[in-house]
């Protein structure tokens, strides 16, 4: 079992930043790759940055070059760097962690940007 606890959403204005963390627990020995997702009102869940166990990232083209995914070596925190925040990033922005079994999900936090 793991757990994921997301922390750091707030409200900014547009062009300001923040940081997002999430604090892992449990099982963190089993975790292949972490990621962030995020949803705005009336979309679907979508992908915004990963991260291997190796430190390979991957970016949605949305974010690419504006937010840096990052984790600590022993996989017990996640961090999503947002900078050059846009109103369109307005959402709750959840931490995930795959497993060789099962994908575990964390409460959200929500971002807020005002314009």
């Amino acid at each position: 079992q793991v757990q994921l606890v997301e922390s750091g959403g707030d409200l900014v204005q547009a062009g300001g930043s923040l940081r997002l963390s999430c604090a892992a627990s449990g099982s963190t020995f089993s975790i292949k790759n972490m990621a962030w997702y995020r949803q705005a009102p009336g979309n679907q869940r979508e992908l915004v940055a990963t991260i291997s166990r190796g430190g390979t990232t991957n970016y949605s083209d949305s974010v690419k070059g504006r937010f840096t995914v990052s984790r600590d070596n022993a996989w017990n925190t996640a961090y999503l760097q947002m900078n050059s925040l846009k109103p369109e990033d307005t959402a709750v922005y959840y931490c995930s962690a795959d497993t060789w079994i099962t994908k575990y999900w964390g409460q959200g936090t929500q971002v807020t940007v005002s314009s």
